[in-house]
């Protein structure tokens, strides 16, 4: 049964993502309560209600449930057990499951590997010492999950990247090591919480693919952006992904297949790399619209956020068909360091669109806004994005960007 505009939607989370489901279901005619536990945020700031308490406050999560037709949420990391709690009154998107897997990265990589989705090799790192290796060396490059105490006994996932399980993202809690000793002064420095050990690859690039899934099983893609990121943040998204229509496919199959296995019901980001010979590798999954799929707002007939409203109200799925290219450029807080930036660089040109999320304090790293260029080809779109990009900075030079980035990022 479909919930008709007019009727009230709640939302966990305050963020930029929050702030953009909230336009999107306005615009559908749907009122918005967002839970958040700040003061001020970008989605409560523009939605009908905000409700300012904790995620597992009970009298919020008791209002949300007597006022609202659906409720979803806007990142991973809020409690799973509220959506849990919600669910036993009204209509909740994702699931309470789907979302404890996606936040804990030992869960996920167990979900993805022992549903036979390719993954970077790893080991999973919870105390330094007291263990058993594996039976064999071949365990520690399949990507089996295997939880090791003495994570020098794993040659072959030197050089790694040690992520912390909980609570990572944008670069933050994640360490390169080179051996083991660089692992155990590592894995103190994160206070000995739970770890992934994820092997370094070279990668030809990295990309990710939003797949939207319906109550009743309907589900689309959108087409394949390719990520490029600076100091562990989505820099750059290019959309489409310079890659093969091979690769392409594969991408958007892998992502169907996750969903399916999850049982998701919502928009989900699964993010991957790509090897030298072609081969995917499932970097992580996000229950929830995605950093790079924010070019749909632009330039798509469906934007992902209205896509999750569609989804909530039980409503048919939108089209995901692209106007034509596009390239979105993430604007971080370092931007303000002498003052507000001059828009006028970026709105001077006509098929650009800036978005900014209306946040007060602009500190360096943060995600402020961004911006999506549209053009005929991906060439054009982004040969116009860096020109705007560069001219934006305060130094007027451009950040370092990496074209081949490494496994190191969680969005």
């Amino acid at each position: 049964m479909s919930t008709r505009p007019g009727a009230m939607l709640g939302l966990l989370g305050g963020g930029q993502l929050g702030r953009m489901f909230t336009m999107a279901a306005q615009s559908l005619g749907y009122s918005v309560t967002v839970l958040d536990p700040e003061e001020q945020s970008p989605a409560g700031s523009v939605a009908e209600r905000h409700l300012r308490a904790d995620y597992l406050d009970s009298g919020a999560l008791n209002e949300l449930a007597s006022t609202c037709a659906g409720i979803t949420t806007e990142f991973e990391n809020v409690p799973a057990e509220a959506l849990r709690i919600l669910a036993e009154r009204c209509i909740v998107s994702p699931a309470a499951r789907s979302v404890a897997i996606a936040q804990d990265r030992i869960l996920e990589k167990n979900f993805l590997a022992t549903n036979g989705f390719e993954v970077a090799p790893y080991a999973v790192i919870q105390n330094p010492q007291n263990s058993q290796p594996p039976a064999s060396s071949e365990a520690a490059t399949s990507g089996a999950v295997f939880s090791q105490k003495q994570p020098q006994l794993f040659p072959g996932l030197f050089p790694g990247i040690l992520k912390v399980s909980r609570f990572g993202y944008d670069g933050k809690g994640q360490v390169r090591v080179n051996n083991p000793s660089e692992l155990d002064s590592a894995f103190a420095g994160l206070n000995g919480e739970s770890c992934v050990l994820e092997k370094l690859l070279p990668l030809e690039r990295e990309v990710s693919v939003i797949v939207s899934r319906g109550f009743d099983d309907e589900v689309v893609t959108f087409s394949v952006s390719e990520n490029q990121h600076c100091n562990g943040i989505l820099d750059i998204s290019i959309v489409p992904a310079r890659i093969s229509p091979e690769i392409a496919r594969n991408a958007r199959d892998i992502a169907v297949r996750i969903a399916g296995k999850l049982d998701y019901r919502g928009v989900l980001c699964v993010e991957f790399f790509v090897l030298a010979d072609g081969r995917l590798l499932v970097n992580e999954i996000a229950p929830r619209p995605h950093n790079s799929g924010h070019y749909s707002i632009n330039a798509c007939i469906t934007s992902q956020f209205e896509q999750q409203v569609r989804i909530l109200c039980g409503m048919p799925l939108g089209s995901t068909s692209m106007h034509g290219a596009a390239v979105m450029v993430n604007l971080l807080g370092d931007l303000w360091q002498k003052g507000e930036p001059g828009w006028e660089q970026v709105l001077r040109h006509p098929e650009v669109k800036l978005h900014l999320y209306g946040k007060r304090d602009a500190r360096p790293g943060r995600k402020m806004g961004h911006y999506t260029v549209l053009a005929e080809t991906t060439e054009a779109a982004l040969r116009l994005a860096l020109k705007i990009k560069q001219s934006l900075q305060p130094s007027h030079s451009v950040l370092e960007t990496h074209e081949h980035p490494r496994n190191e990022s969680r969005n």
